[in-house]
């Protein structure tokens, strides 16, 4: 399969395994893969096809990036944006101490953008009301029962996402088995079925691109929000209706739980960067206390 290549040095210092950090659906995501040699694989499908990218950095930052299959060419041409070129942090403030400790602590921290929709939607529906144990379990299966085998000499067991039509073509059993209930597979036929339109989100980002993800049945504000953040860098995204974020903010800025409103209102002054300083607090690790059980983990398969 030809090979194509391309060499970038960035005009900022790199953490890869930061900036992505995002779109790695857990140690086992079988989509995107750090390897012991320094290198990131990565597949994804592009509107020219799939295709995998590998890339390192060099001692000199430059980033040396290579590509196969049909998507190969954009998945080069996407690679300074991947790592978070496009990003823009102009006029964003610390307004609270714990926002601007993690920001000195992390000042590699930039968005990542895909500039591809249906890649990043697919994993936000999975995680829909489940836990994360859940989720990423049925994205794995997803992948490797109805992703095509990564293109070029990639690592073995790397798939491609499953494309918009092998998610129509999935009969009751295969969502069953996948551990998919009837909720999410519902909500991801439907932007399947649309998913050529659905890529327009990504061209007109913002509010206005969110609002196109919503118009699918199943989509609302919280999966809009997870797919901007990753599929164009969406730096006011912010995932209100997450079980656990209002809290996190909550502890992190005030001391106490928020609920949605108040995260709103505690967020306020960040905008238009309100997830650019949510993201600082998850990166810097900051966590809800725990005072409970866990969330039981469900397998659909046995229901």
């Amino acid at each position: 399969m030809p090979e194509l290549s391309r060499r970038w040095r960035p005009p900022f210092p790199l953490d890869v395994e930061g900036v992505l950090a995002p779109l790695r659906r857990g140690r086992g995501d079988v989509c995107l893969r750090h390897d012991g040699g320094g290198r990131t694989w990565l597949t994804a499908n592009t509107a020219d096809g799939p295709g995998t990218l590998v890339f390192r950095v060099c001692g000199d930052s430059t980033v040396e990036a290579r590509a196969w299959g049909a998507g190969a060419e954009a998945l080069l041409d996407g690679v300074p944006d991947l790592l978070g070129a496009a990003d823009d942090d102009t006029g964003f403030v610390a307004h609270h101490d714990a926002v601007a400790r993690a920001r000195r602590r992390l000042p590699l921290l930039r968005l990542t953008r895909t500039g591809r929709v249906w890649d990043v939607l697919v994993p936000a529906v999975l995680e829909q009301r489940v836990t994360t144990h859940e989720a990423r379990r049925s994205w794995r299966e997803l992948c490797r029962w109805f992703g095509e085998p990564a293109p070029g000499p990639a690592p073995s067991g790397l798939r491609v996402p499953p494309t918009p039509a092998a998610i129509r073509s999935l009969t009751e059993w295969q969502w069953h088995r996948a551990g998919v209930d009837l909720r999410r597979r519902t909500t991801l036929v439907a932007a399947a079925r649309v998913a050529h339109r659905l890529e327009e989100a990504a061209a007109l980002r913002g509010e206005r691109g969110r609002a196109l993800l919503r118009k699918v049945p199943g989509i609302g504000v919280w999966t809009a929000a997870e797919t901007a953040q990753r599929a164009w860098g969406d730096p006011d995204a912010v995932s209100f209706g997450d079980l656990h974020t209002p809290s996190i903010v909550g502890y992190a800025l005030l001391g106490r739980p928020l609920d949605d409103d108040g995260m709103a209102e505690v967020l306020e002054p960040y905008a238009p960067q309100r997830q650019r300083a949510v993201r600082y607090l998850q990166a810097a690790g900051q966590a809800r206390p725990r005072f409970g059980p866990r969330q039981p983990v469900r397998d659909y398969r046995a229901i």
